[in-house]
């Protein structure tokens, strides 16, 4: 019997993708195979859905005037407009493939970041009410 591969990837599999996409030199020569970049695009748009959900509900214990808040709701409007677009024809070019995969490893990046600061940010608040 074949083992169950995860519908989604964990978070090391994905920062270990996210180094290696961002890795890349698109100026350069030499390009991941177009596949692979697509193939890595479509593992970080459902995981950082589900982060930005996550993200989504814990923006909600920030007070609304803050401005860390409005840093958070910045990003989850770009996650909301990059995550859910069409992927990429397969025959698309290498370049364009890479920079998909860029694009979207910068934006888990980003999603992960916003997340760690409102976490930080919140347990910040509960200790100056204690």
């Amino acid at each position: 019997m074949a083992a169950l591969m995860p519908a989604v990837c964990d978070k090391v599999e994905i920062l270990a993708l996210v180094e290696e996409a961002l890795a890349w030199d698109l100026d350069g020569s030499v390009l991941p195979v177009a596949d692979v970049a697509l193939d890595m695009a479509e593992r970080f748009s459902p995981y950082g859905r589900i982060v930005a959900e996550d993200l989504r509900a814990q923006c909600l214990t920030i007070p609304a005037d803050s401005d860390a808040r409005v840093g958070v709701q910045a990003t989850l409007s770009e996650a909301a407009r990059r995550l859910n677009l069409k992927p990429l024809a397969r025959a698309v070019g290498r370049r364009s493939a890479a920079q998909r995969a860029q694009n979207l490893a910068r934006l888990v990046q980003a999603l992960l970041r916003a997340t760690g600061d409102v976490v930080a940010l919140t347990a910040t608040v509960k200790e100056g009410r204690r």
